[in-house]
């Protein structure tokens, strides 16, 4: 495991080599879960990509700090891991409040970003009743409390099944993330509006989505893409909010797509 002190904040972070020359992956992860989300994402990546994963704040293995969060809190630990790496020019994958730091990252320092892959995310994720509402609930319950009702947001009804252990792996996963962190990025997340950034987005970007997302449906995806500049979109079938678990191969695939049609030029620079 590797661990750094960044902004007063200790971060659980991976790093993953490869041969000289290979593009670089950022990775970063949706409320509620930690960097395993992309455990079989990565197995498909690791050596034609050099990858970075990391807990970002609140969540896994990384301090919660001072709560509530911005989103500027969310972007400047990524901002500093990649700094303290020494990463430029990367790739940086982003899922849901994940998407939010990258396009934040790309607005604050275009040196780190090299295209973005934007997956089940926005420029707006929810409403302000929604998120309040979240927030209190998480409060006075515990995550427990909205588990159920997030889940199905997360994944299809087949994945969902009572005889399904991967399921149950990430419902753990999601009810034993600090209750001070999930609320505190569900402030962050409330708070952030990032159209106007979005439209200023210059470098390669897809916008990928489940087709059952319940979270950040594929309406709410396709507008994102719209706003931003020459942005491509892909609808992934029998996938919810996190196709990195219920649809690895053909995410990958995807991702690979478009990397491949970047480095050959086909993709706006």
């Amino acid at each position: 495991m590797q661990f750094v002190s960044l902004n007063g904040v200790t971060i659980h972070y991976q790093i993953i080599g490869a041969p000289e020359g290979k593009p670089l992956l950022v990775f970063a992860n949706s409320l509620g879960t930690d960097f395993r989300i992309w455990r079989d994402v990565i197995v498909r990546l690791a050596g034609d990509f050099a990858i970075v994963t990391y807990d970002k704040r609140g969540h896994g293995l990384s301090d919660i700090g001072e709560t509530p969060y911005s989103m500027d809190d969310h972007v400047t630990d990524l901002e500093a891991l990649l700094d303290h790496l020494g990463v430029r020019n990367a790739i940086v994958c982003g899922l849901s409040v994940g998407g939010l730091i990258a396009q934040g990252l790309y607005a604050r320092r275009r040196d780190l970003v090299r295209a973005l892959i934007l997956c089940d995310t926005a420029h707006k994720i929810g409403t302000d009743e929604l998120w309040n509402a979240r927030i209190q609930a998480v409060r006075e319950g515990g995550i427990e409390a909205i588990a159920d009702g997030v889940l199905e947001r997360w994944f299809t009804a087949k994945f969902r099944a009572a005889d399904n252990p991967d399921f149950a792996g990430y419902r753990n996963m999601l009810v034993r993330t600090p209750v001070d962190g999930y609320a505190a990025t569900s402030v962050a997340i409330r708070d952030t509006d990032y159209t106007e950034q979005a439209r200023q987005i210059g470098v390669p970007a897809i916008c990928i989505v489940g087709e059952d997302d319940k979270a950040t449906p594929p309406d709410l995806m396709l507008e994102t893409a719209k706003l931003i500049p020459a942005a491509r979109y892909e609808v992934i079938a029998k996938a919810g909010h996190l196709p990195c678990i219920e649809q690895p191969e053909m995410l990958v695939d995807i991702m690979r797509a478009f990397i491949a049609d970047m480095e050959r030029g086909g993709a706006d620079d």
